[in-house]
């Protein structure tokens, strides 16, 4: 597990009030596990909102009408550089999480911190358009949700 998470870190704005929702101390020691070196000095924005914002995002940032778990922001690329660094936004749909985890028989805080992961990943840069990037992407979350404590989501459902 990862020590005391960067001060900082996890910028955490709720659209969306129903339901368990981890707190921002906590999505930032995943972050903090996830990024390892990378957290130092970074700051990732996550946006909560309901079915009806997530469906709208999706279909104009993806071409998608359907509202979805998470999305990634990376920012803009003329961002001036400066600290702390931006490393993108994420927008997550508790409502279709919350779907899914009964949907897998799963956790509410796993599937959580699997998208929470997944999305995180994919501000990196890490994609699953490709098989090669999509088992590229799998080991990466596996092996970090192994150090938080959590089972492979994928054996899981």
């Amino acid at each position: 597990m990862a020590s005391e998470s960067p001060r900082g870190l996890v910028s955490l704005t709720r659209r969306e009030r129903s339901g368990w929702v981890p707190g921002q101390r906590e999505l930032a020691r995943w972050a903090s596990t996830t990024l390892g070196t990378r957290a130092r000095d970074a700051q990732i924005s996550v946006l909560l909102v309901g079915a009806a914002r997530s469906r709208s995002l999706n279909h104009r940032y993806r071409g998608r009408d359907y509202p979805t778990n998470v999305l990634s922001f990376p920012p803009p690329p003329a961002l001036p550089a400066g600290r702390p660094r931006l490393l993108g936004d994420l927008v997550i749909c508790p409502q279709v999480l919350r779907r899914e985890a009964r949907q897998q028989h799963k956790t509410e805080r796993a599937h959580w911190m699997h998208l929470f992961i997944h999305g995180l990943l994919h501000l990196l840069g890490y994609d699953h358009q490709r098989a090669a990037e999509a088992r590229r992407m799998e080991r990466r979350e596996v092996r970090t949700l192994r150090r938080l404590g959590v089972a492979n989501p994928y054996r899981s459902h």
